[in-house]
């Protein structure tokens, strides 16, 4: 009994019991449900411009990337280039299979929406229990988290969808084998190409905090570069469709946000070691 009012004075005298933490996650966590769930109701309600316009834009040959390409094919004469049709449909063979793409389309554009909001939430439960250093070390966090995750979401929406779709879509093993693809099918590597795209780019801001917190240095980034690329390829070929021009179009910007993270490394070594010099003086 002793030891447990000890225990108890303890975390009074340290802040919040651990009850307090499971309370204040509850809220966070249903926090960011909601803001989920409102922008998912409202992709939901605006069925013909997210699912027509936006869900199914890379199935379509006046699709902003494929217009751009047919620009650049005339500017460098490379007919090529062009993508003047896009040979399949998209068929629904389940009597659900409509209705259930709308719901999880809709919830994907509902978290895509809604994660700078949910990030912050996260962070604002974590950051309480770290050092004035560390928070001041990873202030900007939500911002750069959501930015990168954004730039990731749309390269893999505007860059990598519609080429795997257009690659996937010419391959053919004889001309009499038709591609009708199933609804869920698409939606579901649509939304795959989107979201991995999108966590792959977060690459730099791991790196930041596995150098913040002393787990990896410039140096072993550095000498762990040729390994990387190759789990990079991996990773690569698992989140992607099986053609090679999709695994490389992931795999080099993460390669260029890998560079990136040696650079963040070598930065936040020289001002460690500036702060060390000055702490010594």
């Amino acid at each position: 009994m002793a030891l447990d009012q000890y225990n108890e004075e303890e975390e009074e005298e340290n802040g919040m019991s651990f009850l307090d933490h499971l309370e204040q996650l509850r809220w966070h966590l249903l926090r960011s449900i909601s803001a989920i769930l409102i922008f998912m109701v409202l992709a939901f309600l605006s069925k013909g411009f997210v699912f027509g316009q936006v869900i199914l834009g890379p199935s379509k040959v006046d699709f902003v990337t494929y217009r751009m390409l047919c620009k650049l094919s005339e500017l460098f004469y490379l007919p090529a280039l062009c993508i003047e049709k896009l040979p399949f449909i998209i068929q629904s063979r389940q009597m659900t299979g409509q209705f259930s793409m709308h719901i999880t389309s809709s919830l994907v554009v509902g978290l895509i929406a809604a994660f700078p909001y949910v990030f912050w939430e996260v962070w604002r439960f974590i950051s309480p229990g770290l050092y004035a250093k560390e928070r001041n070390a990873a202030r900007g966090a939500v911002f750069f988290v959501s930015l990168l995750f954004f730039m990731g979401a749309s390269f893999g929406y505007f860059i990598l969808s519609p080429l795997s779709i257009n690659f996937l879509s010419n391959y053919q093993l004889d001309p009499s084998i038709a591609n009708e693809f199933d609804i869920t099918s698409y939606v579901s590597t649509l939304s795959m190409l989107v979201l991995a795209s999108a966590v792959m780019f977060q690459l730099p801001v791991v790196i930041y905090f596995l150098t913040q917190a002393g787990l990896v240095s410039s140096a072993m980034l550095k000498a762990y570069r040729r390994h990387s690329i190759v789990v990079i390829l991996v990773l690569s070929a698992v989140i992607t469709p099986p053609d090679v021009i999709s695994q490389i179009l992931i795999a080099m910007p993460i390669l260029v946000l890998y560079e990136a993270g040696i650079i963040i490394a070598k930065r936040l070594e020289k001002k460690r070691r500036e702060e060390e010099l000055e702490d010594d003086l």
